[in-house]
């Protein structure tokens, strides 16, 4: 699942990205966070009971953003999710900014800038360089089918080597 619009916290959020409301950058990066935070019960009920779960985006999504603003350090963004369930796989798809400005619906949001999109790739690599996490980069140039074959075949790799491993906190 993505951000939760559904929510209050998921419906500033939503009118946030949609330049319909201006938050301070501090108050936007926590109010992401107290979304990842309120799904967190029912994360870990699923994952007590044997479901994978799958996260679009999540907390290094969040980290990327708002470090790439300049004026936010890596460990000042990486605070406030402290402690959310641990991802034992986070697939970065690669794909260039001009690749992704082609694909549709590109450029409506804030943030979807290329200046800025480049910005937010140098803070991901920042955050790949964490060798306590298992980060896989996905090339997400090829087509659907292909990227979807790749996909699947790492992630049921991984559910088999982590099938018995405790639930971990992130970033502890």
């Amino acid at each position: 699942f993505p951000a939760d619009r559904t929510t209050e916290i998921g419906q500033l959020i939503s009118s946030y990205l949609g330049r319909e409301k201006n938050l301070e950058d501090h108050t936007i990066h926590l109010l992401f966070s107290a979304n990842r935070w309120e799904h967190v019960p029912m994360m870990k009920e699923k994952l007590h009971q044997g479901i994978t779960v799958v996260v679009d985006r999540y907390a290094f999504s969040g980290v990327a953003f708002t470090s790439a603003k300049g004026n936010f350090g890596l460990e000042w963004c990486k605070q406030p999710d402290v402690g959310l369930p641990k991802p034992d796989l986070i697939l970065f798809l690669q794909l260039s900014p001009e690749e992704a400005a082609e694909r549709g619906d590109f450029g409506h949001e804030r943030y979807e800038t290329s200046s800025f999109q480049e910005k937010v790739l140098q803070s991901f690599y920042c955050l790949m360089e964490d060798k306590t996490l298992n980060w896989k980069t996905v090339n997400a140039s090829k087509s659907i089918e292909d990227l979807h074959r790749e996909i699947k075949s790492i992630a049921e790799k991984t559910m088999q080597e982590v099938q018995n491993k405790p639930l971990e906190e992130l970033w502890k």
